[in-house]
């Protein structure tokens, strides 16, 4: 995460080296990123850099974290909008993921990042509702959930629940860049997997 001399740092200056960052990170994935690529973009000293990241990495899964901290904030939104539906939550924030990254200032950077997945990447998009800092917010998150229609019989049944739709999510956005999909197909796609996940797949 950043050091506080970057938080210190005027909103302008901020903004700048995110957007060259993310410019960089659209360019090429991670381990082909360049810092001094970044620096020259935003127009300061290597030294700055490392007053304000560790290094690269720290810079890429910053970005990323903010990615997901908005996601959560939209997923409040959208599942108080829904009156606690937890499937047409996810259905509703997967096609708002979709179309953000259709977007041509979006799609270089999320096509990197989801073509480029692995355990940290996955990790780090999903994790932020689990650690302590967000407990409190992910509880408020719990309450919301209208649980009577759900089968389950305990918190932490609604836990992995929302564990393993966070998985289907994610799976299906690689999936939208993999195979290049457009929007209709990668929805209709991640309905039919979620109407399995409702309907389960063992008969009684």
């Amino acid at each position: 995460m950043p050091k506080q001399t970057f938080y210190h740092l005027p909103k302008e200056k901020k903004d700048t080296l995110i957007l060259s960052a993310k410019e960089e990170f659209s360019r090429v994935p991670l381990h082909e990123a360049s810092i001094a690529n970044i620096i020259k973009s935003a127009g300061i000293p290597r030294g700055s850099f490392y007053q304000y990241f560790d290094d690269k990495e720290d810079l890429y899964f910053y970005l990323l974290d903010e990615f997901t901290q908005n996601t959560n904030r939209r997923v409040m939104t959208i599942l108080r909008r829904k009156q606690g539906n937890l499937t047409e939550t996810f259905i509703d924030l997967f096609q708002h993921i979709v179309h953000n990254q259709h977007n041509q200032d979006n799609r270089a950077f999320f096509k990197n990042v989801f073509l480029n997945m692995n355990f940290k990447i996955e990790n780090t998009l999903a994790r932020s509702m689990y650690e302590e800092n967000q407990k409190s917010h992910y509880q408020s998150l719990l309450k919301l959930v209208k649980t009577d229609h759900l089968n389950i019989k305990s918190e932490q049944e609604l836990n992995d629940m929302i564990e393993i739709m966070i998985s289907v999510t994610i799976h299906n956005l690689v999936r939208v860049f993999v195979l290049n999909l457009s929007e209709d197909e990668a929805l209709t796609k991640y309905i039919n997997q979620i109407e399995l996940l409702k309907k389960g797949f063992q008969k009684e």
